[in-house]
C-alpha cells in the first residue's frame, strides 16, 4: 500500500516541476517573441492607466467628502464667546492629535484641526504650526478643507477660498 507521505511528496514534486516548466516557457517567450513582448507592454500600460484613473477618482471622492465635512461643521456652528472658543480649540486640537497618530483616521483628524483653526484668532499662525507638526496626509486633507471654506480668513493667504500652499511641497 502506498503511504500518504509518498503521495504528498509526488504531488508537490509534480507541482514544482510544472511551475518551473511554466517559468522557463514564459521566460523563453518573453525573450524571443516580439508579439508576446508587445502584448506584455500593452497590458502593463493598460494596468497603469487603470490605476491612475482609479487614483484620480479616489482623489475626487476625497475632495468631495472633505467639502461635505466642512459644510457639516459649518451647520453645527462654532462657539462665540472667548472662554468657549478656548476650550473648544483645546478639545479639537487634542482630538486631532490623537486621531492623527492613527493613520487610518486622517479625515476625522483633519476635521478636528479645521474646527480648531476656525475658532483660532490668527489662523495663519496656526497653519504654520500645523505645517510643522501635522502628518502630511492629514495636512493635505486640511488644505482641501481650508480651500472649501471661503469664509475662513487665513491671513496672508486671504479669504478668497483659494488653496494655501502650506504642506503641499
Amino acid at each position: 500500500m502506498v503511504q500518504t507521505s509518498t503521495i504528498v511528496a509526488a504531488s508537490v514534486g509534480t507541482f514544482a516541476t510544472g511551475l518551473l516548466a511554466y517559468a522557463v516557457y514564459f521566460d523563453h517567450k518573453r525573450r524571443n517573441d516580439p508579439n508576446f513582448r508587445k502584448q506584455l507592454k500593452k497590458e502593463s500600460r493598460k494596468q497603469l492607466r487603470a490605476a491612475k484613473e482609479e487614483a484620480e477618482a479616489e482623489s475626487l471622492r476625497a475632495r468631495g467628502l472633505a467639502r461635505q465635512k466642512v459644510d457639516e461643521a459649518k451647520e453645527e456652528g462654532f462657539p462665540e464667546e472667548s472662554d468657549e472658543k478656548e476650550a473648544y480649540f483645546m478639545q479639537e486640537v487634542q482630538r486631532g492629535e490623537e486621531m492623527s497618530s492613527d493613520g487610518s483616521m486622517s479625515l476625522e483628524s483633519a476635521l478636528a484641526f479645521y474646527k480648531a483653526l476656525k475658532v483660532y484668532p490668527t489662523p495663519g499662525d496656526l497653519i504654520s504650526i500645523y505645517d510643522k507638526t501635522v502628518p502630511k496626509p492629514v495636512l493635505d486633507i486640511l488644505a482641501e478643507m481650508i480651500a472649501a471654506d471661503a469664509d475662513l480668513n487665513v491671513g496672508p493667504f486671504g479669504g478668497t477660498g483659494g488653496m494655501p500652499t502650506v504642506g503641499l511641497d
